[in-house]
């Protein structure tokens, strides 16, 4: 029976390692060595679904049945680039990024429409397809080479339970979950930090475990207790060694935290940084509570400021560090929201779920900055001008990650599937974005 990570992570003693052990020397993919200019995803994943009018779609002019107290388009650091009038901080990054103005899907429940666009398929197949994550886990990660003690995915910090994010490639794909919130201190990530015990009780549990490890110093040579040596080192290295330490934002200046913002979205953010640097392929933030149905506008008073210091900061740090050319940063979430404020009861001032028009946003990793592709109309409530499809960001981002797009994913059915669907498949597609790779 495979060992899945939760599993071992449960464990506590071994946290990740054993199961990280296990991974790379189980069957293996081969890939070939990344051509893409981009090495890494850092997508912030907006649970919930934000509202593009109120983020970066804004239309002044369609009245407050449709603006509410949000009326105003602010410009950005891009001739001719608006943004909602709470993200001034990322208005003067839009160089650095690409509004998709032309998203749909027309799905407008939550799990399909996460399923969509995280996966570029249409749901209700019989099969269950692997995620963006997954795949790059799969064709980035230890199959490709890959040799941190981090997993090759990492969520911050907690899965959505929309959809299986492996699908059929199975829970050897699938994310680690830090758990945890790293606005506290310490950022207690499940396996690594265990709170209330110090590193120096740590390091007299490894003792002791020594000492009674009297079969491991009996038998000599035996492969699997070797292999579990090993494991135990790795494990240990994450908790005490250096490993771990990418998680412990005390290492970072205090200018630097309050730059992010000291709350969970920013510090993320910070975490997400740190995890590139660190060779991470794929971190996933999920960032909860865009599902406004109700006091949408004073949701957003708190929320978008967050979303516009953390966000902001992450480009520019990034940018900063030379990372940006190689660290795709993709924003979005599975709809946007009813263009038309829901003023009736029992809403009283909320947005709905809306899958005809939404926005993504996308930088980093080659794709040129400071583009608007696509448009809705006066209202924001359909694509007027070039669709685009689920399937062609995902495309977009495996293209600029150096993927071959015809490699046959592993599936328990043998059946012929590639790494993105085309229309043949059945999937709406309007192409790669061209416009900004």
């Amino acid at each position: 029976m495979p060992i899945t990570r939760r599993a071992v992570l449960r464990t506590g003693l071994a946290g990740a390692a054993s199961l990280w052990f296990a991974e790379r020397f189980g069957g293996r993919l081969r890939a070939a060595a990344p051509s893409g200019r981009a090495k890494a995803v850092i997508q912030i994943w907006m649970w919930g679904g934000p509202a593009h009018l109120d983020t970066f779609d804004p239309k002044p002019d369609a009245g407050y049945d449709y603006c509410g107290p949000l009326a105003k388009a602010i410009p950005t650091n891009v001739d001719g680039m608006q943004v909602g009038e709470l993200l001034p901080l990322l208005a003067n990054q839009a160089d650095k990024f690409s509004i998709i103005r032309g998203m749909t899907h027309g799905i407008n429940a939550h799990e399909t429409a996460a399923y969509a666009v995280q996966t570029g398929r249409t749901p209700g197949d019989r099969l269950v397809y692997p995620g963006a994550g997954a795949i790059v886990s799969l064709l980035r990660g230890y199959n490709a080479g890959y040799t941190g003690l981090i997993p090759p995915y990492i969520v911050l910090s907690e899965l959505q339970g929309r959809f299986s994010e492996s699908g059929f490639l199975g829970p050897r794909y699938a994310p680690f979950a830090t758990g945890g919130d790293p606005a506290q201190t310490p950022f207690a990530v499940q396996g690594v930090i265990t709170p209330g015990i110090t590193e120096e009780r740590q390091r007299s549990r490894r003792d002791l475990l020594r000492v009674l490890n009297t079969l491991g110093s009996a038998i000599r040579g035996n492969a699997s207790l070797e292999a579990f040596a090993r494991a135990e080192d790795q494990a240990y290295e994450l908790i005490l060694g250096e490993s771990g330490k990418v998680f412990d934002l005390a290492q970072e200046s205090d200018e630097m935290r309050e730059r992010y913002g000291r709350n969970t979205f920013g510090q993320s953010c910070l975490v997400a940084r740190r995890l590139v640097e660190r060779g991470v392929p794929y971190i996933t933030i999920n960032y909860k509570g865009w599902d406004t149905h109700k006091q949408h506008f004073q949701i957003m008073r708190q929320r978008l400021p967050q979303l516009d210091k953390g966000f902001a900061a992450l480009l520019q740090d990034l940018s900063e560090r030379g990372l940006l050319e190689s660290t795709i940063v993709w924003w979005g979430g599975e709809f946007g929201r009813t263009p038309r404020v829901q003023w009736e009861a029992p809403w009283n001032g909320g947005r709905g779920h809306w899958g005809s028009a939404f926005s993504t946003v996308l930088a980093g990793g080659g794709f040129k900055g400071g583009h608007v592709v696509g448009a809705s109309d006066a209202r924001g409530e359909l694509v007027r001008d070039r669709p685009v499809a689920p399937v062609d960001v995902i495309g977009s981002i495996f293209e600029q990650l150096g993927l071959n797009l015809d490699t046959k994913l592993p599936n328990p059915d043998g059946l012929d599937i590639r790494l993105v669907p085309t229309a043949s498949d059945g999937v709406r597609t309007a192409g790669r974005l061209k416009e900004i790779m």
